[in-house]
């Protein structure tokens, strides 16, 4: 036999085993094993011998314990401490305030999707429902979104009262101290329904259920701010709203020049302990009706009145509207959405201690603090918003599509406009599942610092994506301003969700790859843990155990991600059904992909990698379209597997594996030590790229999904508001849909007479008359091509206003002082 055959034994094996993740001694079994049936079988002795050598090289001295850590286990951790790059203390509050759920599993390169389909379907509570399907379901049919953005440029009188009668802003308060006590998911659906109508709404409704003194308070706060604020939260008493953002500290939270004191000063007719504080806060959602602040600043003790540390660190702190010293009323107007946002300043601004959140033991910890209420709060408000814009988009979209013609055709069937509306709908498909599925994991207990910040980054994305699509189809009808615009206000507010709670582009390229590669990843906190551990036994135990998994973990990596890319993953073993385990299958080789690159990725760069913030950003792509891939395969199979749904899982799934690839692509091509990016390319790519974008074929598909009647269609139009009200003209346009399309038979049959038949009138009546009379319709059928030119009409109708209409009220009124000071001045 061939002096070959030992070594490609031994290559053989070492494969199976990394493949499999087999312990070292069942490898060295293994491979002993093979080379002495290649001796038995007549293979060269040498060459099976230098085999048995290599294996015995490898295996003797690492699977005797005191050998391995004398040798390599000791200097190596001796070397990791001195290369090791020091955490600031923002990054190490970050990750340690964090939580990981399943999103740790995509890490691995060898997800356990059974975890993932085995948590229970998210489900309402009978009384969340009952909120749903009540109080929510009035106040979107009470909304008029353009007398709210142009006549009022505020919530009217009636919506204010509503909420805070409703207890809107109590979603997230205990039901003990007066709040709805809702679940994440309840939280989410309200929030997405809301922003059907009307993102001002949802903003205003969302605020003081996210991050802000309710949630605070409710984590951290003492029994007695639990017990005075929360109630007043709950119903609206008290307005709240949190200042964190400064002119020169945006997405650098922790940089606040924002400060206070520690001193005596006068509270309530008492002179007592406290902070005298200096603050300059800009885009406060809330601000300008707020009657309670949450304050971030920066605390200071220079003279050792209530400890040893002068420089106390962030701080959280309560501010009534009334304190002395608070300048708070003024808006910004972001983007000619009128929801209530603006600066906030105070210059010595006395407070007690007890006005700390948490009171003077929390002085210091705001930034944990913030940082896991941001981690929840950021799950929820603005993915949900995204998600209830992008449904409402998509359905209402389609609708349009199908009743507008041109050139006697529904616009929708014109084939660039179905490339649109493919995407809108299989975006609003990811945007939903990607929103629901963290707030699910809220509601498991998770604080996910990481997909929330998948979320929110790639669902305000997509919606601006979808809105854009959604104003190429509509052409005018979403230009034009006015009651009977549905789209246009979206499109304008579409980039403020893209700059809140973490700026997109910093999201993409610092939080998502940056945290989740030291979070979620399975051996790399374990090995910085060990590394800093003071006692040196214990921290060199722990550092042999993680080191030794993690070189076993990368190698397989490197193994499984060479045989998906010559197989493309179309063998081995996965979860789902007949028709999604090929999609499993698929995502196991890039969860692979992921682990191998971030491997190599913190070998190669160290401390340098945090810089390289577009390689975070590609990876951080990675990362965000497999855990948003598993979202919707979870959300799919939650659902019952349905049939009609294929279409849009399949356009959302090849559009996230090719972003992948794209991803992958250029992160290989552009890694920084060419050599590694080229010998990564041959263990990822070993046959080069295959993912493909979704085809033409599978967006028609999508497209008529949209402009049809069908369950999927109805599945995606679940918790939007689509009630045909006034003014709610989405609704009407999506009500339309079923009489359009039960009329088109009549209308095909009366268009076909128009260019054969030899009708001569001109007006449409009189053509519907001249019809009936030869016979070519009948008189039921003249009714219902009555009742299609109405809604097709209402359709596509445009606002026009009188000039004096489109000047706000307050200028009005100003032009009118004006005039009457200088008929005063000429007098």
């Amino acid at each position: 036999m061939s002096v070959a055959i030992p070594f490609l034994a031994f290559l053989l094996a070492g494969a199976f085993a990394a493949y499999h993740r087999l312990r070292l001694a069942y490898w060295a079994a293994i491979t002993i094993t093979l080379l002495l049936a290649c001796w038995l079988l007549g293979a060269n002795a040498t060459a099976t011998v230098v085999a048995a050598v290599v294996v015995a090289l490898i295996a003797v001295p690492l699977l005797i314990a005191p050998v391995r850590k004398a040798l390599i286990t000791a200097p190596l951790l001796t070397f990791f401490r001195k290369v090791l790059p020091p955490l600031s203390k923002t990054e190490r509050i970050a990750l340690e305030t964090g939580s990981v759920g399943f999103e740790g599993e995509l890490f691995t390169g060898d997800p356990d999707w059974n975890i993932l389909l085995n948590y229970p379907k998210p489900q309402l509570t009978a009384e969340e429902q009952a909120f749903l399907d009540g109080p929510v379901e009035t106040l979107c049919a009470m909304v008029n979104d353009w007398e709210l953005t142009h006549v009022h440029a505020d919530l009217p009188p009636e919506l204010w009262a509503y909420i805070k009668e409703n207890r809107f802003f109590g979603m997230i308060i205990p039901k003990a101290y007066g709040g709805l006590g809702f679940s994440a998911l309840a939280h989410h659906k309200v929030i997405q329904k809301l922003a059907s109508v009307s993102s001002v709404v949802s903003s205003t409704v969302g605020v003081p259920n996210s991050l802000g003194p309710g949630e605070l308070l409710n984590h951290y706060g003492t029994q007695e701010q639990k017990d005075y604020y929360l109630p007043r939260l709950a119903v609206g008493q008290e307005v709240p709203c949190f200042g964190l953002t400064g002119p020169f500290a945006g997405s650098d939270a922790t940089s606040i020049p924002d400060y206070g004191i520690v001193c005596k000063g006068e509270w309530n007719g008492a002179n007592v302990l406290g902070v005298r504080l200096t603050f300059d806060k800009r885009y406060i959602t809330l601000a300008p009706v707020a009657t309670l602040i949450g304050l971030a600043f920066r605390m200071y003790d220079p003279e050792g009145l209530i400890g040893d540390t002068q420089d106390i660190g962030i701080t959280l702190a309560l501010l009534p509207r009334d304190t002395p010293g608070v300048e708070i009323g003024r808006r910004h107007f972001p983007l000619n959405s009128p929801f209530q946002n603006g600066p906030i300043r105070g210059k010595d601004v006395f407070i007690p201690l007890s006005q700390l959140i948490g009171g003077a033991e929390m002085a210091g910890k705001g930034w944990n603090m913030l940082n896991e209420c941001l981690a929840v709060g950021r799950s929820i408000t603005l993915p949900s918003t995204a998600s209830g814009g992008a449904k409402a988009g998509a359905v209402i979209t389609g609708a349009y599509a199908r009743i507008r013609k041109q050139f006697g055709l529904s616009v929708g069937r014109f084939e660039g406009v179905e490339e649109a509306l493919a995407r809108i709908g299989a975006k609003a498909y990811a945007i939903s599942a990607l929103s629901q599925a963290t707030a699910a994991a809220v509601d498991r207990g998770d604080v996910p610092s990481v997909p929330s910040a998948i979320a929110k980054y790639h669902c305000t994305t997509m919606s601006r994506e979808v809105i854009s699509d959604v104003m190429d189809v509509i052409g005018g009808k979403g230009i034009i301003l006015g009651p009977r615009n549905f789209a246009g206000r979206n499109w304008q507010a579409a980039p403020i969700a893209i700059t809140v709670e973490g700026a997109n582009i910093m999201t993409r390229s610092l939080l998502i790859f940056g945290q989740g590669a030291i979070l979620c990843h399975p051996w790399v906190m374990k090995e910085m843990k060990a590394a800093q551990d003071p006692d040196t036994a214990a921290g060199l135990e722990a550092f042999d155990r993680s080191l030794f998994g993690h070189i076993g973990f990368a190698i397989s990596n490197a193994v499984r991600s060479f045989w998906f890319g010559l197989t493309g993953a179309r063998i081995g073993a996965a979860p789902g059904d007949a028709y999604t385990r090929r999609y499993f299958r698929k995502l196991d080789r890039y969860s692979a992909n992921l682990a191998l690159m971030a491997d190599v990725s913190m070998l190669m760069l160290g401390g340098k990698l945090k810089f390289k913030e577009s390689l975070s950003g590609r990876l951080g792509d990675v990362l965000s379209h497999i855990y948003m891939t598993s979202a919707i395969l979870k959300r799919y199979h939650d659902e019952g597997a349905p049939e009609a749904d294929k279409p849009l899982l399949a356009w959302a799934f090849h559009d996230s594996v090719h972003k992948i690839e794209t991803a992958l692509s250029a992160a290989l091509r552009n890694f920084p030590i060419r050599p590694v990016g080229w010998l990564m390319w041959a263990l990822i790519f070993p046959l080069g790229r295959r993912a493909e974008a979704p085809g033409d074929r599978l967006g028609h598909r999508v497209a008529a999904l949209l402009m049809s009647l069908n369950d999927a269609r109805e599945r995606l139009a679940d918790g939007v508001f689509l009630q045909p009200t006034e003014h709610n003209p989405g609704g009407r346009i999506a009500s339309y849909l079923a009489k359009a399309v039960a009329a088109e038979p009549v209308e095909r049959k009366f268009l076909k007479a128009l260019k054969s038949k030899g009708i001569e009138a001109l007006d449409y009546d009189a053509q519907l008359d001249e019809a009936v009379r030869e016979g070519h319709i009948s008189a039921e059928e003249r009714a219902l091509l009555e009742e299609l030119r109405a809604l097709t009409l209402d359709t596509i109708t445009v606002d026009d206003f009188d000039p004096e209409e489109l000047r706000s009220a307050g200028y009005r009124d100003l032009v009118a002082r004006r005039r009457e000071d200088r008929s005063r001045e000429a007098a």
